[in-house]
């Protein structure tokens, strides 16, 4: 499940953390919202941020010889 979680501090800061999305499409996902809130200090990655999404094939490559015996 994606989520977003914003914690808005008395002072105005705004921490905001992205979880359930793999790879660097976080960014993609929060870009707009950070350009309303202001000047974005930090990023800090997590762990899914550098995991890779696994793609599973459907294709099965074969290949069948016939023996002379």
């Amino acid at each position: 499940m994606e989520t977003l979680e914003f914690v808005i501090y008395p002072d105005g800061r705004v921490q905001e953390k992205v979880t359930g999305i793999v790879g660097a499409s976080c960014a993609e996902v929060t870009a707009a919202i950070e350009a309303q809130l202001g000047q974005v200090l930090t990023h800090e990655q997590t762990s899914e941020y550098f995991a890779t999404k696994m793609h599973q094939s459907g294709v099965v490559n074969t290949q069948t010889t016939f023996s002379d015996w």
